[in-house]
């Protein structure tokens, strides 16, 4: 990486993406999300306290299972965009008529405070920032000390068989390229992570036509690729492109298949550690969670 930016990614694109993103999560993000869910089963930490990082790209179907397990924990919602916000305050507000709305803890459409919660849970965000480190790093003060991340993305395999019919053909890139998840492990210590835990797993999608394939593709995103066709495609290249997927891999009863690498992590917020030197210089906060942590407070 140079300058801790993703090489092959053009953050305007990413930007452009981002303000016409709908408001919904794709299939595939839900499915994801249930399968971090399940490894919240070896999370014995019970958070005061959570956040919700693109809660409305992420999964609001998790969300609300997140929500009834940790019922008594306050919340944030955190969105990129304004709309993004408003559609997150329609799907997370209780009704009037809810108990719960007046009894239960706050729901915050909101960025927490620096070390406001106890986890952090980020389903399908971290591919597709522009400056992927400048955001582990918002993800790391949001923390308390010894809170948890957990956050899933793709990883470089995904889409493999649409990337190598591009080659084939002679276009340029179909997407840009994905970080590793041992490179997101260095990331995650680079930023003051401890202990991270990274694992994969491949998810194959099978496809009816064409057409439904590369509908599934702009739900899920855009090309970023710094060198991807400059200009407005036509008919005839839509229609030599949905000719040219025809080629792609097939399952035994005739549907079209595309691969997707999915990373997962999980990383704690560690005690900070005090650089010896001349002079050092110790912010109020992590002075007193070193002072905290010292005479054994919890």
């Amino acid at each position: 990486m140079s300058n801790d930016r993703p090489p092959t990614l053009d953050p305007m694109a990413v930007a452009r993406w981002q303000r016409v993103a709908p408001a919904a999560s794709p299939w595939l993000h839900e499915e994801v999300a249930q399968r971090m869910l399940d490894r919240l089963q070896w999370i014995k930490l019970k958070p005061q306290a959570w956040a919700h990082w693109g809660a409305m790209r992420g999964g609001m179907q998790a969300h609300r299972q997140l929500a009834d397990r940790y019922p008594d924990a306050e919340c944030f919602v955190v969105e990129a965009r304004q709309e993004l916000a408003q559609a997150a305050i329609k799907n997370v507000a209780k009704s009037w008529w809810n108990p719960k709305r007046w009894a239960g803890p706050a729901v915050h459409v909101e960025a927490p405070p620096p070390a406001g919660v106890d986890m952090l849970w980020a389903n399908m965000v971290l591919h597709e920032a522009a400056d992927p480190q400048d955001l582990l790093a918002q993800w790391h003060r949001a923390l308390k000390v010894g809170g948890f991340l957990m956050f899933s993305c793709l990883g470089p395999d995904s889409a493999r068989e649409l990337r190598e019919l591009y080659r084939a053909l002679g276009w340029p890139p179909a997407g840009h390229e994905l970080t590793d998840m041992h490179d997101w492990g260095d990331m995650l210590v680079q930023t003051g992570f401890a202990e991270p835990v990274m694992d994969m797993e491949r998810i194959t999608l099978t496809y009816e036509t064409p057409q439904r394939l590369l509908q599934e593709l702009r739900e899920l995103g855009r090309n970023f690729h710094p060198t991807r066709f400059a200009g407005l495609r036509g008919r005839a290249w839509k229609a030599r492109l949905l000719q040219a997927l025809e080629r792609l891999p097939r399952q035994s009863d005739g549907r079209l298949m595309l691969t997707f690498e999915v990373i997962y992590g999980h990383a704690l917020k560690a005690q900070p550690k005090v650089r010896v030197s001349p002079m050092s210089a110790v912010s109020v906060q992590d002075m007193r969670a070193m002072l905290q942590g010292s005479r054994g407070i919890s």
